[in-house]
């Protein structure tokens, strides 16, 4: 039998820079917590921007600058100062490389990974794809390779991303999102009882873990090792 795990979800958008920096402090925190293995971390899918016309042609300086209405070198100050944080938990951030895209279909691969078991590392992949790459995550072809860096089959992978397939999966979470009052990512869920909204530091990622699978742990105590007993041999006995 599986041993239960609480379960830990995090709304996310993979256009958003600070959910990438918020995953690091999250690994970071687990990295520390004593128990990490008795909690499923599971993403949830975000969209920033619903309905958003991918723009391949444009990098995000431009698009910053044409969407707040300010100067090209505004919007490099702007993007600079969030390449700087994430530099501070050791990611690299091309903002001259990444483009506006919609990220619908890179939350299609995410949950379709999830029921391989690398919804982690797909995140990871589609993450370091847009920011550090520039990767169209909404061009099927580049999903497609994306996946395969992660073990996926690329002929699933393209039959999927050609279907409607985890369409569902994707608007059940925004749907659950909306009703949670959820405006802005990243978001925390511990046991669907703690929240936190944003990326802090990883202590507080880290306290808040620990106090939430204290309680979980309460409620889901560690079942009592069973032994049934049958023919065995004792030490000292014959065994015949």
């Amino acid at each position: 039998m599986t041993a239960a795990k609480m379960k830990l979800e995090i709304w996310s958008d993979i256009t958003c820079p600070f959910c990438y920096i918020g995953k690091r402090k999250l690994e970071n925190a687990l990295s520390q917590f004593k128990d990490a293995e008795h909690v499923e971390v599971i993403w949830r899918s975000f969209e920033l921007a619903p309905g958003f016309k991918t723009q391949p042609d444009k990098n995000m300086h431009q698009f910053l600058s044409e969407f707040k209405g300010i100067s090209l070198k505004q919007a490099v100050e702007i993007s600079d100062q969030v390449a700087g944080s994430a530099r501070q938990v050791g990611l690299e951030y091309n903002f001259h490389k990444a483009i506006p895209t919609n990220s619908f279909n890179a939350h299609r691969l995410s949950h379709f990974a999830k029921h391989r078991n690398l919804q982690e590392d797909a995140e990871e992949t589609l993450f370091k794809g847009y920011f550090t790459n520039g990767k169209n995550i909404d061009d099927i072809l580049t999903l497609i390779e994306l996946g395969k860096e992660i073990g996926l089959d690329p002929a699933e992978v393209k039959h999927v991303l050609e279907s409607e397939r985890y369409n569902e999966d994707v608007r059940k979470d925004l749907y659950e999102a909306k009703q949670m009052g959820i405006t802005s990512v990243p978001f925390f869920v511990f046991d669907r009882r703690t929240k936190i909204s944003g990326a802090p530091e990883s202590t507080v990622i880290l306290e808040t873990l620990e106090k939430t699978f204290a309680e979980w742990q309460k409620e889901n105590p560690a079942p009592a090792s069973e032994i049934t007993s049958g023919s065995s041999c004792k030490v000292g006995e014959d065994c015949h």
